[in-house]
């Protein structure tokens, strides 16, 4: 019997064997949730693979790449056991495939390419003779994405955790079903069947979630999710990017109700907030009070510009002074003292990366003097 074969299931899974220091940083975590500790999140190349394991090859093509339970739990492994996880990173695997995946289980065909998955508008004119919106369990994404999380819990045996898919909710999923265009007429033309569609997509999402979240649960109740959070209860990232498209009047009517549920039906929720023209709707984000913590991603991070910059440090404090944690991402390792000692460490959580396993460990020792 090899490595592999000797591994067992981790239903209840409690500790992990690439992350030695899991109790550890469950700590921190759970504390950071309660804006009480700081969360680092810094990982490294492995100076020795954790496994010897062979590279995977090449995915046949985009449907392998995106949705084939073996392709990406070869890719996931391969890379995970090559990383090292400091501070308070842990290994997860990730299901997830669209920037929505909830879109695809209610209907929606998937786009693919090299770089993302997107789900297409299904929902034709006159609106209100297409079905009700429900959760699709016999769909094929749904399909996969489940055979993807059965089989990385299954051959995890205790080295990872395994994320639920980026369900996505609310108006994002229905921007997505009837195209972000068409769906900012409807938000005018037929306010009521819109908020009786988000009220429709929130029900998929809870029966989405309890799919997924009764299979991938940890010992303690918890879960990961994507943007790297953790908690010991039902953890989830939330978001309304089609906010950067209206204001606070319209995020009163047609997000709060259905986010506000989301947030008090789930232990743990952050917003995913996405770039500065959705920040005119910050101020009822945060008047959300079981949303427990703010991630903010800069418009521009995907050309060069870092979480840790000090044009970003109001914004934190802001979102700090009203009782929220901070996810902090994109930060650069020469940022991350600097972006602590302008905020503080209570209720920030930041996310790095170290050339090395020495300098990852050396960031870790240094953030302790930030620590409660």
């Amino acid at each position: 019997m090899n490595e592999r074969e000797s591994m067992m299931d981790t239903s209840g899974l409690t500790e992990l064997l690439w992350k030695d220091d899991w109790a550890l940083a469950r700590k921190h975590h759970t504390a950071w949730w309660r804006q009480e500790d700081l969360v680092l999140w810094v990982t490294a190349p492995r100076a020795v693979p954790a496994m010897k394991l062979d590279p995977p090859p090449p995915p046949r093509d985009l449907s392998e790449r995106w949705f084939s339970p073996t392709w990406r739990l070869r890719a996931q492994e391969y890379q995970m056991s090559r990383c090292y996880y400091g501070g308070d990173a842990f290994p997860v695997f990730s299901c997830l495939s669209a920037a929505g995946d909830l879109g695809a289980y209610m209907g929606c065909e998937v786009e693919l390419s090299d770089q993302t998955v997107w789900c297409e508008p299904c929902i034709a004119d006159p609106p209100e003779e297409h079905p009700p919106l429900r959760l699709d369990r016999s769909c094929w994404a749904f399909s996969q994405h489940l055979a993807m999380a059965e089989t990385a819990v299954r051959e995890s045996g205790g080295r990872w955790l395994v994320g639920l898919p980026d369900l996505v909710e609310n108006v994002d999923i229905l921007s997505a079903m009837r195209g972000p265009q068409t769906f900012l007429f409807d938000l005018m033309d037929r306010p009521e069947w819109v908020e009786k569609k988000v009220e429709e997509i929130n029900r998929a999402f809870f029966e989405a979630f309890d799919v997924f979240g009764d299979l991938v649960r940890d010992g303690f109740g918890g879960n990961s999710f994507c943007f790297n959070v953790w908690g010991p209860g039902r953890t989830a990232k939330v978001q309304c990017d089609a906010c950067a498209m209206f204001g606070p009047e319209m995020f009163r009517r047609f997000v709060s109700p259905a986010l506000t549920e989301q947030c008090e039906w789930l232990d743990f929720a952050l917003f995913h907030l996405d770039g500065e023209d959705c920040l005119v709707n910050l101020d009822e984000i945060l008047a959300i009070e079981a949303l427990q913590a703010v991630e903010w991603t800069p418009r521009r991070l995907s050309v060069g510009d870092t979480g840790g910059h000090p044009r970003h440090w109001d914004l934190y404090r802001r979102i700090l002074a009203a009782g929220k944690s901070v996810q902090a991402i994109g930060v650069r390792y020469d940022e991350v003292i600097p972006l602590l000692d302008a905020c503080g460490g209570k209720g920030m959580f930041i996310t790095t990366s170290a050339a090395s396993e020495g300098d990852a460990r050396a960031l870790a020792e240094r953030v302790t003097a930030y620590r409660t």
